[in-house]
């Protein structure tokens, strides 16, 4: 698509031709809205009642859809905590001793966290053996400590 090039002095040429019907067209056009201003000033003269009775519908009319909106948005869920990776890579956290971990966080026992997994209590036993030495910790509630301090936890 060619391209036109106008210069300066043809714009300049074409806007001084331009400038008779651009200030007649903004006179018609400040007229027109003194003649519309007029009409709406006698229309609200002869007819108050139904004026205000339309602001206050329009008010309601802005009411209702914001109220509905705001009651029929649902809630947004909040994303999924998934964890600091690159933490359970560095430790070598196993995905059981996670799920382990956030099980502790709950406050159930071992006897509980067995039954959740489908495993024996000896195996939870040793999964939080392993999970305290990986955390270099001693109890459960520094390991709880610490994992909430590298992220492993919300």
């Amino acid at each position: 698509m060619p391209r036109l090039k106008v210069s300066a002095k043809r714009l300049s040429g074409w806007f001084t031709l331009a400038r008779p019907c651009l200030f007649y067209g903004a006179i018609l056009a400040a007229g027109a809205l003194a003649l519309t201003w007029l009409d709406y000033l006698r229309f609200a003269r002869t007819f108050p009642g139904e004026f205000q009775l339309f602001f206050i519908a329009a008010g309601f009319l802005g009411l209702g859809v914001w109220a509905g909106a705001r009651m029929f948005a649902g809630r947004r869920e909040a994303p999924a905590f998934d964890g600091n990776r690159d933490a359970q890579r560095t430790l070598r956290l196993s995905a059981r001793e996670m799920d382990v971990i956030a099980l502790i966080a709950d406050g159930l026992s071992n006897k509980e966290i067995a039954a959740r997994l489908n495993v024996s209590a000896n195996t939870v036993k040793l999964h939080v053996a392993r999970m305290l030495e990986k955390l270099e910790v001693s109890r459960r509630t520094a390991a709880l400590a610490r994992a909430r301090q590298l992220g492993l936890l919300p």
